[in-house]
């Protein structure tokens, strides 16, 4: 990796910084202002992470939600977290009963559930929708069963076939194969993992042929199905099979250690659903980690790059889709380490690589701030165009961007913490997750 000592002390103009007052979700939005001549009429405004499970990227992100809702219209918040599950959440900010603990648990994806600055989000959308004469709707965009498992997906399914379809009677090995590597949460995901590799390749290759055959079943029956059911029902069970099938295609790949084609089939999957969003949705509000919401090439470590959900939905929609990008200066991140799955879920934050997009930010204000790189002086821009790493939230890693390409707005968090954990959420989440979450003391 090659570092720009060039730009290590580079920095922006005042001009370009427009500095947030507070993180505060509940409070004033007057700071915000700058967002209605950056979003103009988009109709998806995608709002990046740098690492999951920050306190400021949630506050962040239910701030931006509440001015979008309340000053702009937006109807959707759509958000990296599987689809399937993300039923249950939808139903609860409508107004439909049940216990949020219980829906935090089990209707949010890969931990994302679990932090009391998300029940903040949740409320919100509750209690805004009460008087809204248009609700705001919950969706996940992602692969169901934390990226592992083919339940949800397929359970949604098979109970949709039975009010469409009751004559059909569904193979009981598929769930039988699908069961024997079912991953209760995201720490149980490694076993699962070497669950399904130790199936014969018989039956991978029998399952993988089953949800072939029962996708171009609903495909086909279409026609009929809508006589049984109504069309929202239809297209849901719909999408949660292509899901579905997208993570049976993930697992294989994954089997064969080929990490670039897990990244392609699973943005391209979120980049489908995301557009199927829209097509019931006037305007989205999308939440995922910048690596996916980049309109450019993406990478991890040791994977050659790949095209993100980003760059997918900027070929589809064009000026439509508008992506606020996110850097950060010191803190807690995200352990990438063996010792996530035993309790240590942060580790600290080095100080920004010089030359990196987030050394130049960190140094252009003390606070948290945005700049609209649209809207750059000549050496404003200079400075961004100068810059062509950006850390990625995966331990030490820095992915190479352009940044004036892959994003239109960045804002810059000065410091970042870990989220606190909400005790009720966890007290209905599977018990291997309980159980990393007692062994975590937070700094």
């Amino acid at each position: 990796m090659t570092t720009n000592t060039s730009t290590a002390t580079a920095r922006l103009s005042g001009e370009a910084v427009m500095p947030l007052r507070t993180l505060d979700p509940t409070g004033p939005l007057d700071d915000l202002e700058w967002l209605d001549e950056a979003i103009g009429q988009a109709r998806v405004v995608a709002i990046g992470e740098s690492a999951h499970y920050n306190r400021e990227f949630f506050q962040l992100r239910h701030r931006l939600l509440r001015y979008l809702v309340e000053r702009h219209g937006f109807n959707a918040y759509a958000m990296e977290t599987g689809f399937v599950e993300g039923r249950l959440v939808d139903n609860w900010v409508r107004g439909g009963e049940g216990r949020l603990d219980r829906v935090m648990a089990n209707g949010m994806t890969s931990l994302m559930g679990l932090w009391t600055q998300m029940r903040a989000h949740l409320e919100w959308m509750q209690e805004h929708n009460r008087a809204a004469a248009h609700p705001v709707g919950f969706y996940g965009i992602d692969l169901p069963g934390s990226m592992v498992s083919l339940l949800p997906g397929l359970d949604a399914v098979l109970a949709y076939l039975t009010q469409a379809d009751p004559e059909f009677e569904v193979d009981p090995s598929i769930r039988e194969t699908a069961a024997s590597y079912a991953a209760e949460s995201a720490f149980s995901a490694p076993a699962a993992i070497a669950a399904y590799g130790e199936l014969t390749p018989e039956r991978r290759d029998a399952l993988t042929a089953s949800l072939a055959e029962l996708t171009a079943r609903m495909t086909g029956r279409r026609l009929t199905y809508l006589r049984r059911t109504t069309l929202d029902a239809y297209e849901r069970a719909l999408v949660s099979l292509r899901v579905t099938v997208a993570l049976d295609t993930f697992s294989r790949e994954m089997l064969r250690g080929d990490r670039q084609g897990m990244m392609f089939n699973r943005d391209a999957t979120i980049a489908d659903t995301v557009e199927w969003i829209l097509r019931r949705e006037d305007r989205i509000i999308l939440a995922a980690h910048n690596g996916h919401i980049q309109r450019w090439p993406g990478a991890i470590p040791g994977m050659a790059a790949m095209t993100p959900m980003g760059m997918h939905l900027a070929d589809r929609l064009g000026t439509d889709y508008l992506v606020i990008g996110t850097t950060s200066g010191t803190g807690d991140i995200l352990n990438t380490g063996a010792d996530f799955y035993t309790g240590t879920l942060f580790t600290d934050m080095e100080a920004p690589l010089p030359g990196s997009l987030d050394a130049l930010m960190a140094a252009s204000h003390d606070g948290p701030f945005a700049a609209d790189l649209r809207r750059l002086s000549p050496g404003d821009t200079k400075a961004i165009r100068a810059t062509s790493q950006q850390r990625a939230g995966i331990g030490t890693f820095y992915s190479d961007v352009s940044p004036l390409d892959a994003y239109d707005v960045i804002v810059h968090l000065s410091h970042v913490t870990a989220a606190e954990p909400d005790p009720a959420a966890l007290a209905h989440s599977p018990h291997d997750v309980q159980e990393v979450f007692s062994h975590w003391k937070p700094q």
